[in-house]
C-alpha cells in the first residue's frame, strides 16, 4: 500500500475529529524513517509551541488565515503576514516577464512601511552558453540571450539581509535554486504560467474536458 498517499484518500480523517476511520495508508498513522508518524508529530508540536524563527513563522501564517480568511488578496496577506513577522525588509525576486507587477508590488510594499529590494532574474548579465547551455537550448537561438540567475538573485538579498523573500513568476526550477541559497524565508506572490495568464490551477480545473492530454499522454496535444 505505500504507493498510495494523501491524493488517494477520500476520508480526510486527519481534517476532522468525527471518529472517521483512517485509511490502512494514512500518513498520519504511518512510519517516518522507521519510526511511528506520532513521535514525529509530537515533536514537531513541541517545536512549534517553543519560542523559534519556525514557530513564529508558524504562528503568523496561521493568525493571517484566521484573521482574513477570503476577506484578503494575497498581497495584503502578504503584507499581514510580514507585519506580523515583524519584518522591516522584504526582497523580490522577480521575473523580467513579471516587473511591471513587480513594480506596483514595490510601491504598495513601500506604502505600507517596509523597505523593499527587487533583484531581476537576469542580473549577472550572462548568456546561456556561458552557463552550459547548448545554443540550440535557446529560445532564440543566434543571439545573446541573457540567463536567468536565482543564485545570485538569493545571493544579493542575503548582503541585503532581507527579512521575507518574495517570488514574482520565477521559472520552474529557478525558483527551486533561489530558494535553496536565499538566507530569509520565501514566500511566492505570482507562479509563473505564462500560457494561463500566471494561473496555473486552471491546467488542473481543466484536464478533463479541454487538456486530455495531460491524464492520458498518449492524446495528442492540441
Amino acid at each position: 500500500m505505500t504507493e498510495f498517499s494523501c491524493a488517494q484518500c477520500g476520508v480526510y480523517a486527519c481534517k476532522y475529529q468525527d471518529g472517521k476511520k483512517f485509511p490502512n495508508f494514512c500518513l498520519t498513522k504511518a512510519d517516518i524513517a522507521g519510526e511511528p508518524a506520532s513521535d514525529e508529530i509530537e515533536a514537531i508540536r513541541q517545536h512549534l509551541c517553543e519560542d523559534n524563527e519556525d514557530a513564529r513563522v508558524y504562528q503568523a501564517s496561521v493568525e493571517t488565515e484566521g484573521f482574513f480568511f477570503c476577506k484578503n488578496t494575497r498581497v495584503e496577506e502578504v503584507i499581514e503576514f510580514a507585519k506580523r513577522l515583524g519584518c522591516k525588509k522584504i526582497g523580490i525576486a522577480t521575473c523580467h516577464g513579471l516587473i511591471r507587477e513587480t513594480k506596483i508590488l514595490s510601491k504598495i510594499l513601500k506604502a505600507n512601511g517596509f523597505d523593499c529590494i527587487t533583484v531581476g532574474c537576469k542580473v549577472g548579465n550572462l548568456d546561456k552558453t556561458q552557463v552550459g547551455i547548448e545554443e540550440s537550448t535557446k529560445i532564440k537561438p543566434g543571439g545573446f540571450e541573457a540567463a536567468c540567475n536565482p543564485i545570485l538573485q538569493a545571493k544579493i538579498l542575503n548582503a541585503h539581509q532581507t527579512d521575507l523573500n518574495v517570488i514574482m513568476g520565477l521559472c520552474v526550477g529557478h525558483d527551486s535554486l533561489f530558494m535553496k541559497y536565499a538566507d530569509a524565508i520565501v514566500t511566492t506572490l505570482i507562479t509563473k504560467d505564462r500560457v494561463l495568464g500566471h494561473s496555473p490551477a486552471l491546467a488542473l480545473y481543466t484536464a478533463e474536458e479541454y487538456r486530455p492530454w495531460l491524464l492520458d499522454p498518449t492524446i495528442p496535444k492540441r
